[in-house]
């Protein structure tokens, strides 16, 4: 990503910083369900966030390809051949990383 900023390559910044989020909110740990208990004061911690292994990962960036593919289709049928490229050149960032 590093590279991408300072390329100053703005579909590839908007790829990675996608899959990064994807990723990120993927190692969330779910809130408790029912009523809110929340720890207030001294003692109170966070929750450590989940470990994802490499494949969760890489199934992760699939999907967000997949997604920005078949979005890139939804936009071509509606006549946004501008807005299904960018889907498409973000696709193609995110398939060379997974084949680094």
């Amino acid at each position: 990503m590093t590279a991408a900023l300072k390329a100053k390559d703005a579909v590839a910044v908007a790829a990675y910083r996608s899959a990064l989020a994807a990723v990120d909110n993927a190692g969330a740990v779910e809130a408790p369900k029912g009523p809110a208990r929340t720890a207030l004061g001294v003692g109170a911690r966070e929750v450590s966030r989940r470990e994802l292994k490499d494949e969760q990962v890489r199934e992760l960036v699939l999907r967000e390809i997949s997604d920005r593919e078949s979005a890139a289709a939804e936009y071509e049928i509606r006549g946004r051949a501008d807005q299904a490229q960018r889907l498409r050149e973000e696709a193609s960032v995110l398939s060379a990383f997974l084949a680094s």
